[in-house]
């Protein structure tokens, strides 16, 4: 069994213009003669890569700690897509049948027209990741957000796909227990080489 690591460090990626930086406190080291090394972090929660939840987009839905953990484990495929919009034509001509969960990798320069949102909701996909900072684009944010986050169609962005090829995968990538919140890191991996669940419909 292969795990690749797909999550990027929170605190040496980019930023999301206009969000928070990303700062780790040390609290307290043991080569200073206290009696552990504590530290604490301040940082937005859509730094990093990070689950967006409905309530992001829209006013009242669900916060991230009511997320359907269902949708972020199982059965994933990784396609690429070029630079620029991700259009409904381009899901239909390029995301495979019957997809649950599915990541595109752009190096990062690739974002989603609602048209695609609209369709992958309708394929009946749980989740989209991407490699890019956001599944929109500045100026275009909140339609495709609200496209899929009112279908409730997870979303994870900001994530490291780099070194992982084109195909199939099992995905692990549970976001962050935050009551009350709109989003949450989380560390994303993907297993290859596995067979336990090729018979899964997951």
């Amino acid at each position: 069994m292969q795990i690749i690591d797909i999550s990027k460090d929170i605190t040496k990626c980019d930023i999301y213009p206009g969000d928070p930086d990303v700062s780790l406190e040390i609290v307290s080291q043991l080569k200073n003669g206290d009696t552990c090394n504590l530290s604490a972090i301040h940082t937005g929660l859509h730094n990093g890569t990070h689950a967006d939840a409905p309530l992001h987009f829209i006013d009242g839905a669900d916060s991230i700690e009511k997320a359907d953990l269902d949708a972020f484990i199982g059965d994933c495929w990784v396609i690429e897509a070029p630079e620029g919009p991700v259009t409904g034509e381009f899901v239909n001509n390029n995301f495979p049948e019957k997809a649950k969960r599915v990541l595109v990798k752009s190096g990062g320069k690739a974002w989603f027209m609602e048209s695609a949102a609209e369709e992958i909701a309708y394929m009946g996909i749980k989740l989209i990741g991407t490699d890019s900072l956001s599944v929109g684009i500045h100026g275009n944010q909140t339609a495709p957000h609200r496209a899929f986050l009112s279908e409730n169609v997870a979303i994870i962005e900001n994530l490291d796909l780099k070194n992982v090829k084109p195909g199939r995968y099992f995905l692990l990538a549970q976001p962050l227990k935050i009551g009350g919140a709109e989003a949450a890191p989380l560390r994303a991996v993907l297993l290859a080489d596995m067979v336990f669940w090729s018979g899964s419909k997951a």
